[in-house]
């Protein structure tokens, strides 16, 4: 592993405060990488950076020591423009992709800019053996696959996903929670016939039944499906 010329900024913008409260959201990360800078000064550091020869440098000086490296890294990557050279760097980056917030914060706009590309890859993540590979996978489909692009085919991959780790399982029971919100009469019957696993399928009820989105009878019909 090895500090990028950032280090010396990060420190700069340090907060240890917030790095100590930081550490418990984030138990996968070392608390000894977390320097403890807020989000919206690693957007800004990210903004000013992007497109230099510095932080085209920093792209490819991978792994990185530090959660904020991670965390810058994912962010230059979310101001690329160009959508072959995104998805280039986002499968270089996502091997080290090591927490949820950084997997949740990679989402780069312009991935959706062509769907059938962006479709082949998030098959792609699906089966991946790296499980934050598996839920940016999951997250992408549940953005960019659940309005006017929605195939029932998305949620059946989904599903099929096996996993021990609580980070994927979460995911897909976000997606499924969405699904809900989005599309209820097809998401349905993956609840009435229990096509998921126990505690995922419970995990998306409780979280459709907490969604503002989801109509108050669905909520209802929803509890009554609880296992």
């Amino acid at each position: 592993m090895q500090s990028s010329v950032y280090l010396p900024a990060l420190l700069a913008l340090q907060d240890a405060e917030y790095g100590a409260f930081q550490s418990k959201l984030i138990p996968t990360v070392d608390p000894a990488r977390i320097v403890g800078v807020r989000t919206p000064a690693l957007r800004q550091l990210a903004k000013e950076q992007a497109g230099t020869p510095q932080a085209e440098a920093f792209l490819t000086a991978l792994p990185h020591d530090y959660f904020e490296e991670n965390q810058l890294h994912a962010f230059l990557l979310c101001r690329e423009k160009d959508f072959d050279r995104c998805l280039a760097r986002v499968n270089a980056f996502l091997p080290y992709v090591d927490n949820w917030a950084t997997c949740d914060q990679l989402s780069p706009p312009v991935l959706g800019h062509r769907k059938p590309a962006l479709a082949a890859a998030i098959v792609a993540w699906l089966a991946d053996p790296a499980p934050y590979a598996v839920r940016f996978g999951i997250g992408m489909a549940m953005r960019y696959f659940l309005d006017e692009d929605f195939d029932p085919e998305w949620p059946a991959r989904v599903a099929q996903v096996q996993s021990n780790e609580y980070y994927v399982n979460m995911m897909i029971a976000w997606y499924f929670a969405t699904a809900l919100a989005k599309q209820y009469n097809v998401i349905l019957p993956y609840f009435t016939t229990q096509r998921l696993p126990v505690w995922v399928h419970n995990k998306a009820i409780q979280k459709a039944r907490e969604s503002r989105r989801i109509a108050s009878e669905h909520k209802a019909q929803l509890a009554a499906l609880k296992r």
